[in-house]
């Protein structure tokens, strides 16, 4: 799967599942500060998975003289 594609995946994924705890009544209880604290949080696991998965590992060899 494309790194793109996962990333988009799982904004959507975060998306929904704030979009139900907001529905739910949970975000007006918690309050903005920490939902934007949660958010910023997430952003950051997203931005790290779709990192870690993307490109391929390569060994890279320096000749030393």
């Amino acid at each position: 799967m494309d790194r793109h594609v996962s990333y988009r995946l799982y904004r959507v994924y975060c998306g929904g599942v704030l979009a139900a705890l907001w529905k739910m009544g949970v975000l007006a209880s918690v309050g903005i500060a920490w939902t934007v604290i949660g958010v910023v949080i997430l952003t950051g696991l997203g931005i790290m998975i779709a990192v870690s998965h993307s490109g391929t590992k390569e060994n890279i060899e320096i000749d030393r003289k």
